[in-house]
């Protein structure tokens, strides 16, 4: 098939970060829903080529785009090369976040924002010219996130919830006022099993157990969590149900209100 061919009308669909964990399973999870999907990815190139294959695989029309969606340059040359695949979106998955890597946030304390926040508006805004009315916007987000200002936090997480929560809100204004009838869904999950998050928690913070209030050590210690499979599948079923209200938030583990209050 060739660039930008049609594809007797299968949706499309972009997910951020889809070269492992979370990403990669939701990239399956709309493949076998019957999505041609495009994936963004930093620098893992074998490890997105390797889930380009899996989506194939299962009868979909996949490519693996490469770059730091943090760089101007970069992201418009992604959104350059998902413009001469396919001419519409249908779902745009911003799961891409970060803020735990030692060495981006050395490098630029700011990271954080510029990868949570700014790089997701901008990315909405480039793409929202090839979505139609209908076509949707999935944010995925955490319970820490989503719940930020409200709950305790864990010390080394915090600016990444305060970070993800602001890239939400953003994202919020930007569709409402873009009215282009693009509808959000928010799917906002408990700690991951298998993803990369809770490791680098707990390497960051040895003494968790004696030092946490936020609830996320008990999330570690109870042995039954979500895994990627289980947040992928809500998040292609909050891209494919189209009779979930604008702004509808899944939750995915954990309630919402087990989570410790601010004192």
């Amino acid at each position: 098939m060739g660039m930008g061919e049609p594809t007797g009308g299968r949706p499309v669909a972009l997910v951020t970060g889809g070269s492992r964990g979370i990403g990669a399973a939701t990239v399956l999870a709309l493949a076998r829903r019957g999505y041609d999907v495009a994936l963004t990815y930093r620098n893992k190139a074998s490890r997105a080529a390797n889930v380009v294959a899996q989506a194939r695989a299962l009868g979909a029309d996949a490519l693996a785009i490469g770059g730091d969606m943090t760089r101007a340059d970069d992201l418009a040359r992604q959104v350059a090369e998902l413009r001469g695949w396919r001419d519409r979106l249908d779902a745009l998955i911003l799961n891409a976040s970060g803020g735990l890597e030692r060495a981006a946030v050395a490098a630029d304390p700011q990271y954080p924002w510029r990868i949570n926040r700014d790089a997701q508006v901008a990315l909405l805004d480039a793409a929202l010219p090839l979505m139609a009315p209908g076509a949707v916007v999935v944010f995925v987000t955490s319970h820490w996130a989503y719940l930020y200002g409200q709950v305790e936090q864990i010390p080394v997480y915090e600016i990444v919830a305060e970070t993800k929560h602001a890239g939400e809100q953003a994202i919020r204004t930007a569709l409402a006022e873009s009215e282009r009838g693009v509808r959000l869904a928010i799917v906002t999950g408990d700690v991951i099993e298998g993803t990369i998050t809770p490791r680098l928690i707990a390497r960051a913070t040895p003494n968790l157990a004696a030092e946490d209030q936020s609830g996320f050590g008990d999330s570690l210690a109870t042995g039954d969590l979500p895994d990627a499979d289980d947040m992928a599948a809500a998040i292609a079923n909050a891209a494919d149900d189209a009779t979930l209200p604008d702004g509808q938030v899944i939750v995915v583990g954990g309630a919402l209100d087990a989570i410790p209050r601010k004192h």
